[in-house]
């Protein structure tokens, strides 16, 4: 019998096949491949208990995909949930995001939360550093329904990843997305500014027919060593029009005299908010390769 993942937790293995949902654990073949289960996957399962719901995963179908973090397979696209205003956006941690999701191929479309709380200034600043990203960008509030029906139509058809930090709304948008997922959801600490981890594991929530969302838990930090940091500036897509203009092929961008893209970057062209966190990221890489 063929299945999907729809969540896995110590060992077990929740397979969805039609109307139920299968408990299974994964034979020993897979450990023995290294090949481990993810969410998301298309699977095949012997059932051992039809009454308790209870079987074996022995087959894992081929992969459209496989993200290393978050651990899941099988998405079109991801869904980034920053907030606008409290907590205040992370600049660096989202742009960690952006790369690691290009690295592996996923379209992204960056989400800010929370526009009721934030003033015209605020907004009109995240729109000018991410205009020229290379994602769409789009504003919502959860709680006034403002901007829902276009991630609704963004998401139709497709399995999503959504992800994000704590306490920027993920639980709150999947409850307005699928009522019956009934995701905890959790306040922002005054003191910390930050939501308590109300995600606890990944989890593919069935939203309509052939729409699917990956609910993964939330981050505060990324870890970016599978770069090189000679590759970075490609994933800073605002800079490719203007490296060709560099005097030296391969330029950097951060020390070199006649760099394009740091005069694009003083004639305001590029985003400073962008430019340092590729610089930030480059020198942590660059550092590291000494170790």
């Amino acid at each position: 019998m063929q299945g999907k993942i729809i969540k896995g937790i110590a060992g077990f293995y929740y397979v969805q096949t039609g109307e139920k949902v299968y408990e299974c654990r994964a034979k020993g073949v897979f450990r023995n491949k290294k090949m481990k289960p993810l969410v998301g996957d298309n699977v095949e399962i012997d059932v051992l208990d039809e009454k308790d719901q209870e079987g074996n995963l022995i087959e894992i179908l081929p992969r459209m995909n496989e993200l290393i973090r978050p651990a899941v397979s099988n998405v079109d696209q991801a869904l980034v949930i920053f907030a606008a205003k409290n907590p205040k956006p992370n600049y660096n941690l989202l742009d960690r995001f952006l790369m690691m999701m290009e690295k592996q191929n996923v379209p992204v479309i960056v989400c800010f939360n929370k526009v009721d709380l934030a003033k015209e200034k605020d907004l009109s600043l995240l729109e000018q550093v991410y205009k020229n990203c290379g994602h769409l960008v789009k504003f919502i509030s959860v709680k006034e329904e403002e901007g829902i029906d276009e991630i609704r139509s963004l998401i139709h058809g497709k399995t999503t990843v959504l992800a994000g930090p704590s306490g920027v709304g993920k639980s709150s948008l999947m409850n307005l997305l699928q009522p019956k997922a009934q995701m905890e959801t959790g306040e922002v600490s005054q003191k910390i500014k930050r939501g308590r981890h109300t995600t606890r594991h990944s989890e593919l929530i069935c939203i309509e027919k052939d729409t699917f969302v990956l609910d993964t838990p939330g981050f505060s930090s990324l870890f970016i060593h599978m770069f090189e940091e000679d590759e970075i500036r490609d994933y800073f897509q605002e800079f490719a029009q203007y490296e060709e203009q560099c005097r030296f092929q391969g330029c950097s961008h951060t020390h070199e005299p006649d760099c394009a893209v740091k005069k694009a970057l003083e004639e305001g062209k590029i985003s400073r908010i962008r430019y340092d966190n590729y610089v930030n990221i480059y020198t942590e890489l660059k550092e590291k390769r000494k170790w």
